[in-house]
């Protein structure tokens, strides 16, 4: 019965959400948001069209799965350091804020401005990241990288 009733709330519990929701928000960006909002894609392989509420973007998992968001805008991560390691993809510098055990990571932009998170779940792939690190370069401006 215990476990009946664990699966049943599993089943039925409301989406979490990504991390990148609480995200703080910077201010004074949306120009420079609303123009790359408007250059993401429509759709990723396995993620339908892209749905914009306020500052989030998502695209829905095609298989049930956890949706990819996207957040412009936010506040610097407090976590980015001298000795921060950041991850280059095509050709953004990306920190990584948060990692989620069998759900994803987020990861937030640092070196364009406004600062852009970005939610991939697993099994996501890598495709998206990479799609949009070059959508960020061609729209936003290049910034130094702010190690507090």
């Amino acid at each position: 019965m215990v476990l009946v009733g664990f699966i049943a709330f599993a089943a039925l519990k409301p989406d979490a959400g990504s991390p990148i929701d609480a995200y703080a928000s910077a201010s004074n960006t949306s120009a420079d948001c609303a123009k790359l909002v408007s250059a993401l894609p429509a759709t990723f392989n396995g993620y339908e069209s892209k749905s914009v509420d306020g500052d989030v973007v998502r695209w829905a998992s095609t298989s049930g799965g956890e949706a990819i968001s996207l957040r412009c805008g936010v506040g610097r991560p407090d976590g980015l350091a001298p000795s921060s390691k950041l991850q280059v993809v095509h050709p953004v510098q990306w920190f990584i804020t948060d990692t989620i055990d069998g759900r994803g990571q987020a990861y937030v932009a640092v070196d364009h401005r406004p600062y852009v998170a970005m939610w991939v779940p697993i099994n996501a792939g890598n495709a998206a990241i990479t799609e949009v690190s070059g959508i960020i370069d061609r729209t936003l401006p290049r910034a130094p990288l702010d190690l507090g």
